[in-house]
């Protein structure tokens, strides 16, 4: 049974950052892409970034494209996402999800396991 299980998330203030973690147990991390998606309140889910199974490819939203990164540690079998200049919009819920196949994608249909999630408040 695959867990993944998020960490990381807090208050930061406009401008700092934060480091999520999610590891995961229950099958062969290394052959999986990841996904971090977020959700504000009242919002859908939207997605934030992904990364394949090897890291080799990432992609990212737009509206996070050059502040964050996601990377991935498969002998640790987790994910990270390094998120610096944080802006009061980043303020969510944050998902981490395993894709099932080994390259990610930016829709949340083709992402077959999901975390509980950790949040994150941006403080203006």
């Amino acid at each position: 049974q695959v867990q993944l299980v998020e960490s990381g998330g807090g208050l930061v203030q406009a401008g700092g950052s934060l480091r999520l973690s999610c590891a995961a147990s229950g099958r062969t991390f290394s052959l999986y892409a990841m996904g971090w998606f977020r959700q504000a309140p009242g919002k859908e889910r939207e997605f934030v970034a992904h990364i394949s199974w090897d890291g080799g490819r990432t992609y990212y939203a737009d509206s996070v494209k050059g502040r964050f990164t996601i990377s991935r540690d498969n002998a640790k079998n987790t994910v990270y996402l390094q998120m610096n200049s944080l802006k009061p919009e980043d303020t969510g819920v944050y998902y981490c999800a395993q894709s099932e196949s080994q390259y990610g994608s930016s829709s949340r249909i083709l992402y077959d396991h999901w975390g509980q999630g950790t949040q994150v408040t941006v403080s203006s």
